[in-house]
């Protein structure tokens, strides 16, 4: 599903992914523009969003839930699947900080929904070498570790 670059309808399509769909994990990926590499993100933030969304809003105070913590970290333990997976052709970094904009807050909106059971993976802007092809088979192999750790956790 893709969301759309707008605060608030990113946040309605969120909520509607765990009300309706009530998956096992949800997985985000947004683009880095500058980035070389695929980043896990560990932990969602809840305030900081001032930056205008395409249709030229923020958040009030800019705050993603009013009522929720300073930051929300995933079930997904990002720095174990970091130092345990390797993709021949790209780098995989750890990030403690998705930024304060969309990616952010859809982000923490989702963790905020599951109870911590996102994960959110920023990408790098399609090139010669990192092609739609080979990004579709690094995000398989992540997403599938990923899922290792959701029936670790379940058991």
């Amino acid at each position: 599903m893709q969301l759309p670059v707008v605060y608030q309808k990113a946040k309605e399509q969120v909520f509607m992914i765990w009300t309706t769909l009530q998956p096992l994990l949800a997985v985000h990926v947004g683009l880095a523009s500058s980035a070389k590499a695929i980043i896990l993100e560990q932990c969602g933030k809840n305030k900081g969003y001032r930056e205008m969304d395409a249709c030229g809003f923020h958040p009030e105070g800019g705050c993603c839930m009013l009522d929720g913590p300073e930051k929300i970290e995933s079930t997904i333990n990002m720095k174990t699947l970091w130092k345990n997976i390797s993709v021949e052709g790209i780098d995989i970094m750890f990030s403690r900080d998705a930024g304060r904009y969309i990616c952010d807050y859809t982000y923490y909106a989702s963790l905020y929904y599951s109870n911590g059971r996102a994960a959110f993976i920023h990408v790098p802007p399609l090139s010669t070498s990192v092609t739609a092809d080979f990004l579709g088979k690094a995000l398989q192999t992540i997403i599938l570790e990923m899922l290792k750790q959701c029936g670790e956790h379940r058991k």
